[in-house]
């Protein structure tokens, strides 16, 4: 297993006690409490502990606040859940080093005004937002003050995929079968998202908007030729107007991504190759999408990114470096 002095995983999930009381309260039901690292700080350590220089910046697991349709139910909600993440950081500051905010997206004034608590009062890092919120896309004009408020505070805005097994894969069903929806959906979501933020223009209106993607940019590294390819045409043969000063390639690349992919070096490699090494940031999902409850995904990934063919000072930039620089972090 490589050694490295400092590894910052910027896309930890939690689900703390408090958090997991306050949804249940709201009707809310807590997945993925079978993975005992989500709630238990004992386990979450041990994984942990396996990895020297190991620290985290903590985010809520699955539901999203703003799954609450009651506005008022989804705010306190939201103020636990960032309560408690700003607890551990402060109580655990050599384990935690931030922490980014869940959001109450169902109302904006609601959702700005706890982004502002939870930057200037509890010192957290960032927002982090569902897409889609609620079966609303990321670019819906309600959402931009949102974005105009992170790029003012230099803090990146998280996205998340949601979406749930009643999102048939055809038609002509009812359900999703195989578990498509999480699998194969959840890139999807992202990917979606990504070109709804470049196409509309949000990225061009807030060309200093740190936005980070999970699963490594999903489809969009793989697909680059596609994307310029498509929308070369879409542009000259179909007569799409996009309200964008550069080629949409080019908003592309100003997505952070992050390294959740569970190893596979060669599609790290590809969004190396996409973003270059300054906008990979080091994420390993923990503990989701991982058959061993946490403890394969830090494995994997670490290995992974050691065997990447690139100089060693590029992988301090993944593993910490960019994660300092994106989250403002004092370590």
């Amino acid at each position: 297993m490589p050694r490295y002095p400092l590894i910052i995983d910027t896309y930890s999930h939690i689900t703390p006690q408090r958090y997991i009381k306050a949804l249940r309260d709201s009707g809310l039901d807590t997945p993925h409490l079978d993975r005992p690292a989500l709630y238990d700080l004992d386990e979450r350590f041990r994984i942990m502990d396996k990895y020297e220089g190991l620290v985290q910046v903590l985010s809520v697991g699955l539901p999203p606040v703003s799954t609450i349709k009651d506005k008022a139910k989804a705010l306190e909600v939201a103020k636990t859940a960032n309560d408690e993440m700003a607890e551990l950081v402060t109580k655990y500051p050599d384990r935690f080093v931030g922490a980014v905010a869940a959001v109450p997206m169902t109302d904006m004034d609601d959702a700005l005004g706890e982004i502002d608590r939870a930057i200037t009062e509890l010192k957290l890092n960032g927002v982090e937002v569902p897409t889609p919120v609620n079966d609303k896309p990321l670019d819906a004009e309600e959402f931009m003050p949102l974005y105009e408020k992170m790029q003012d505070y230099n803090l990146p805005v998280y996205l998340h995929p949601d979406r749930y097994s009643d999102y048939p894969d055809y038609r002509a069903e009812d359900r999703s079968k195989y578990f498509i929806y999480t699998l194969w959906g959840w890139p999807y979501e992202t990917t979606t998202a990504m070109t709804r933020l470049v196409c509309s223009g949000v990225l061009e209106k807030f060309p200093e908007l740190k936005v980070l993607t999970h699963h490594c940019g999903a489809m969009v590294p793989y697909f680059k030729e596609r994307i310029i390819n498509f929308y070369d045409l879409f542009q000259t043969r179909a007569g799409l107007d996009l309200p964008l000063r550069d080629s949409p390639i080019e908003y592309f690349k100003k997505f952070y991504m992050d390294t959740a992919l569970y190893g596979n070096p060669s599609a790290l490699m590809c969004a190396y190759d996409f973003v270059g090494a300054d906008r990979l940031v080091f994420g390993a999902d923990m503990p989701l999408g991982d058959s061993q409850m946490g403890y394969r995904n830090y494995r994997q990934t670490l290995n992974a990114i050691d065997e990447m063919p690139v100089s060693e000072a590029e992988k301090q930039q993944i593993l910490q470096g960019n994660a300092r620089r994106m989250l403002r972090l004092p370590v």
